[in-house]
């Protein structure tokens, strides 16, 4: 899959902008018509589970994990730079390759490859949405301020019928949160609601810290113009 920047350096290529368009559209017609017929929710919460899986924080996490982003064909400076894991550059090719699977195969093979990556996300969102999916949260934030996605580690403790799984969740290189519970998803749940309420009251403590534009010095030509002021004004005054 070609990006913008390879194509700038290797005259004669095109890349895949056109195909991230359509993927854009076939992605979330398929969403949608997937909740409309599955789900009996109003139209704004029916938005807001959209909205948490068609969005590149989620779509780039999936690229991530189908390593799409070894098969990028990238300029020399976007390479070097770690293009290959922008959360950006990720959700276009995802774009781009759903948008592919359309043109080859129709709407059936591109519904199959939609709901086979995101029918699980789609789930989970469904059963509270708009509210505690702090995954998705996590992705958003990490994605908008770090350029980066989170990363999980998940352990499990016990025997099979009263298993204990931990899990912690690292952005940036840091880890940032930890979370516990009775199943893989409800630890890693966990973590992501400690890293993003974390990260979250950081960003906000950042923003309150940015110092006020300091008042313009004053012009010492403009106060010996304007010459000391005299006896008879401080009277006068």
């Amino acid at each position: 899959m070609a990006h913008r920047s390879w194509c700038a350096e290797t005259p004669g290529t095109v890349s895949n902008e056109r195909l991230e368009f359509l993927g854009d559209a076939v992605l979330g017609l398929v969403v949608t018509d997937h909740l409309f017929r599955t789900y009996e929710l109003p139209e704004g919460e029916l938005a807001k589970v959209r909205a948490s899986v068609v969005n590149s924080a989620a779509l780039a996490e999936v690229a991530e994990e189908l390593d799409i982003g070894s098969a990028l064909l990238l300029g020399k400076g976007e390479d070097a730079s770690g293009g290959r894991e922008k959360p950006s550059i990720l959700a276009d090719a995802m774009e781009a390759v759903i948008g592919a699977v359309y043109m080859d195969g129709g709407w059936e093979a591109a519904e199959v490859l939609v709901m086979g990556l995101l029918g699980e996300r789609i789930g989970e969102a469904a059963e509270g949405p708009g509210g505690q999916d702090f995954k998705t949260r996590l992705q958003e934030l990490a994605a908008r301020r770090f350029e980066s996605l989170p990363r999980y580690d998940v352990r499990d403790e016990g025997p099979d019928h009263a298993k204990r799984f931990f899990a912690s969740v690292a952005v940036g290189g840091l880890v940032n949160g930890k979370g516990e519970g009775r199943s893989k998803k409800q630890a890693e749940q966990a973590a992501a609601r400690d890293a993003w309420t974390e990260l979250s009251a950081l960003a906000a403590a950042a923003a309150e810290a940015q110092p006020e534009d300091p008042a313009e010095p004053e012009d010492p030509a403009e106060k010996e113009a304007a010459g000391p002021i005299s006896d008879s004004n401080e009277r006068g005054a």
